[in-house]
């Protein structure tokens, strides 16, 4: 009997530079998207998929992160004496319950890879998530549901792809595929960040997997890879071939929320399409889009 997947591993543990002096106190994975954090479209996405517990690879100074998810007391009775049921059911939905959190520090910056192997013992020996809040995704069903769909398809490892500009290869990992059927394809193997001319396809590997706990025992080599780091890339390429493994090409739409124009940009995305926002953003975009 195949086990379900039940948990989502978020690598938390960056320091958001690019995103200083707004990051130099309060964790980028809080830096909202129009009224909710980045962090809550990952897992308001994981939890739609039907995963129900969530494993931060945090660092220092990330306690915010847990306790956004945690219940508000004062908050939540000041809300019933005013009787602000609306924005009360507002912050019921940042609420988790109990035990759904746990978290595991990720001591030193030794790359992805190395995030996800710190949380072997949260997960178990079961099929795991893996979610890069940094990607904000938007589609129905969810990114994760289609992976998590695939997964019980094929009962093996599923990574979300999605096609970029051939010049843009070195920025991802990319997946070099064999067979497929429609937006399913099989992996032949995977590259680090390749410069374009050896880029094996291009389709860009983004931050949604669903991954057997095998890769645990290829992480634990803690072999350094691009940059210098532990990759996950790496890990996942040695499973292909040892367990089924595909890539499943993500037809929505992503925001790189990282960087600060793809952060922006998910701002306006979304706030158009808010009945209480739109027409107003609307109304100003022409002062602005020249």
């Amino acid at each position: 009997m195949r086990r379900r997947v039940r948990t989502a591993v978020l690598p938390v543990a960056g320091l958001g530079t690019r995103f200083l002096p707004a990051t130099k106190v309060m964790p980028k994975e809080m830096l909202p998207v129009v009224d909710k954090p980045i962090i809550q479209y990952a897992i308001e996405e994981a939890r739609s998929a039907g995963i129900e517990r969530f494993v931060f690879v945090n660092g220092r100074g990330k306690s915010m992160l847990e306790d956004h998810f945690d219940m508000a007391y004062e908050l939540n009775a000041a809300l019933r004496a005013r009787d602000k049921m609306d924005l009360l059911k507002v912050a019921d939905a940042a609420t988790l319950p109990p035990g759904a959190i746990s978290s595991v520090r990720q001591q030193e910056p030794l790359g992805l890879g190395h995030a996800v192997w710190c949380a072997r013992d949260l997960v178990g020996d079961e099929p795991f998530a893996v979610m890069l809040p940094d990607e904000l995704t938007l589609s129905e069903p969810s990114c994760m549901a289609g992976l998590i769909g695939a997964h019980e398809q094929t009962g093996g490892n599923v990574i979300s792809v999605m096609d970029v500009p051939r010049e843009h290869t070195s920025r991802y990992g990319i997946l070099d595929t064999g067979d497929g059927e429609g937006p399913l394809f099989e992996a032949k193997g995977m590259v680090e960040k390749p410069s374009p001319d050896k880029a094996p396809s291009t389709l860009a590997i983004i931050g949604r997997y669903v991954l057997l706990p095998e890769v645990f025992e290829h992480l634990a080599r803690k072999e350094r890879g691009a940059g210098g780091e532990i990759q996950l890339t790496d890990g996942m390429a040695r499973m292909i071939g040892q367990k089924p493994f595909h890539g499943l090409r993500f037809e929505g739409r992503r925001f790189d929320c990282g960087d600060k124009a793809g952060w922006l940009e998910a701002n306006l995305a979304l706030a158009l399409e808010r009945p209480d926002l739109g027409d107003s953003v609307r109304s100003f975009l022409p002062r602005y889009a020249r």
